[in-house]
């Protein structure tokens, strides 16, 4: 894999990234590509990168970047909001489709963890990609937290988030909290956090509680029905813990678009690992599902923006 370190802007912040390219890239271009989005504090070394090597040995041009604020991407360090990761996913399609060996009409978007609901909420207001795929995520931030944590949590964060949007508008700030304040890991994913996450760069930075009110009001399902005729490509770990397997069920259920549901056989992160047989598998039908969505597409091979 040949990797091309770059950068690009969305909305006045410059966003690092890397563009992946296989080792031999025929010339006949221009090619499919992907971009590949991180989930909650995740960063393009990883995931992204992860993906990259297998995606371009299947000759994808791939493109991974660090959210605003994450690593040495601008932005606010602790902020962390949906709707702004939603924005840097459009303009990071916006920037694939400057490049001149990418084909415009073959750009695909992979979502992992809370990437998952960024990529279908990226589509459905673009309509400029021909593929996107969910990888283990929720997608009801509301019902998604009250399913990991007990009544009597569910209020106090509900006080928490009440009384910070509250000082926002008072003092001007959301409040710094734990990485992992609202968003427990369960005992598989804390473990494997510890050892393959933590060593990241920027990994574990605190989080402003205003994330929790932009969790809150996700709503994947209300849009979803709209992302048609981008197909969607849903997969989801069977003894998922963190993110329950029923959120996977529930977008298939309510996607209107040409949809496949994938069932993995593993928990949220236990089998993220390069040359794991599970993350193969499952590489080789993100492959058949780009390829038949790429083949599919009728979207002309210009610049639009995003």
């Amino acid at each position: 894999m040949i990797e091309k370190n770059t950068t690009f802007f969305s909305e006045g912040c410059r966003l690092q990234a890397t563009l992946y390219y296989p080792d031999e890239l025929p010339g006949d271009g221009p090619h499919p590509a992907l971009i590949v989005n991180s989930g909650y504090q995740g960063f393009n070394e990883f995931y992204p990168r992860m993906f990259a090597e297998q995606m371009t040995q299947r000759g994808y041009i791939c493109l991974g970047f660090d959210y605003r604020g994450m690593a040495d991407s601008e932005g606010e360090k602790g902020t962390v909001l949906i709707e702004q990761q939603v924005e840097d996913i459009r303009n990071a399609v916006t920037f694939l489709q400057t490049q001149t060996d990418v084909d415009n009409s073959r750009i695909g978007l992979i979502g992992w963890g809370m990437g998952a609901a960024n990529v279908v909420l990226a589509a459905e207001k673009g309509h400029n990609v021909a593929g996107v795929a969910a990888l283990n995520g929720f997608y009801d931030g509301e019902r998604w937290l009250k399913s990991i944590h007990t009544y009597d949590e569910w209020t106090r964060i509900v006080d928490e988030v009440a009384e910070d949007r509250t000082r926002r508008v008072l003092e001007g700030e959301s409040q710094l909290a734990d990485t992992f304040h609202h968003y427990p890991l369960d005992p598989a994913t804390k473990d494997y956090v510890g050892k393959e996450l933590e060593q990241v760069y920027g990994f574990g930075h605190p989080t402003r509680l205003q994330f929790t009110e932009s969790i809150m009001d996700l709503k994947v399902e209300r849009v979803v029905r709209h992302l048609g005729p981008i197909p969607l490509f849903i997969a989801h770990g069977k003894r998922n813990t963190l993110h329950p397997y029923d959120e996977a069920i529930s977008l298939y259920e309510a996607a209107s678009s040409p949809k496949t549901l994938y069932s993995i056989d593993g928990r949220h992160n236990d089998f993220m690992y390069g040359d794991h047989p599970e993350f193969v598998l499952m590489c080789d039908r993100l492959q058949e599902f780009f390829d038949e969505a790429f083949q599919k597409s009728s979207n002309p091979s210009r610049i639009v923006s995003a």
